[in-house]
């Protein structure tokens, strides 16, 4: 049985992340590890003696907070940027699915459909976008100590400290999750995944793509479920009675 025109190969490259997109992650994330490498190297004894210099560390981690926010905020004028925040905002049946799969250690592939992000992406992003948020207004109460009595800098003081050690630990096995997975890595640097990979990790969004990418790397337009009719032979090609 021949393959059926409409399938690309295996080995052909989908879109996925645009590069406004990936940029944003980039700088997002180097803003993140300064705020982490800053964070330890204030609060840990060993760290702090052997950097010094306390008083640039807490400004550099003060100045690398406040501006953790505007990377995403400045990408909000990419359409797909928007598009991806949609998709992780949004819940149905089959991140339920997903979800019940992982707390029963269903480790079978047909047991976790996901589309473009699955559950726990999911519920990963929104808890680091929360707990970023928290970090910030904590942190500002932290800074401008006289805008806010000190009852309220006294608590806000206890939630940054912990949160951001619940975020360090988060944010680890979320680096470890991408080492474990190259496709996925080279997915966020170059923009594009093998089709065989989003046909095994992510299904449902895998199944929007019906057609290759053209040679110049265009990406195919998501077309909802695959045509079950051939594309009409070229102009040139049409064939003659």
């Amino acid at each position: 049985m021949s393959r059926r025109p409409d399938r690309p190969p295996a080995s052909v490259r989908v879109p996925r992340f645009s590069l406004t997109e990936r940029w944003a992650h980039r700088v997002t994330a180097g803003l993140m590890g300064v705020c982490v490498l800053t964070a330890a190297c204030l609060y840990v004894p060993q760290l702090a003696q052997l950097v010094g210099r306390r008083a640039l560390l807490v400004t550099v981690h003060q100045w690398a907070g406040v501006a953790l926010p505007v990377p995403v905020l400045a990408a909000l004028g990419s359409r797909a940027l928007r598009t991806d925040l949609g998709l992780l905002n949004r819940f149905g049946p089959h991140d339920r699915r997903w979800l019940l799969a992982v707390l029963r250690r269903d480790g079978r592939r047909a047991s976790r459909p996901a589309h473009k992000f699955n559950a726990g992406q999911k519920i990963y992003a929104a808890w680091v976008a929360s707990a970023t948020l928290v970090m910030l207004g904590t942190g500002l109460m932290m800074w401008f100590t006289h805008l806010t009595p000190l009852v309220w800098r006294t608590s806000a003081t206890f939630v940054h400290d912990w949160l951001a050690l619940t975020l360090g630990i988060v944010l680890a096995g979320h680096v470890g999750m991408a080492l474990a997975d190259p496709e996925a890595r080279r997915g966020m640097r170059t923009g594009s995944v093998t089709r065989a990979w989003a046909e095994r990790e992510h299904p449902l969004w895998a199944g929007e793509f019906s057609c290759v990418p053209g040679p110049s790397g265009t990406p195919p337009p998501p077309t909802g479920p695959r045509p079950t009719t051939t594309d009409p032979a070229p102009r040139g090609d049409a064939p003659r009675g």
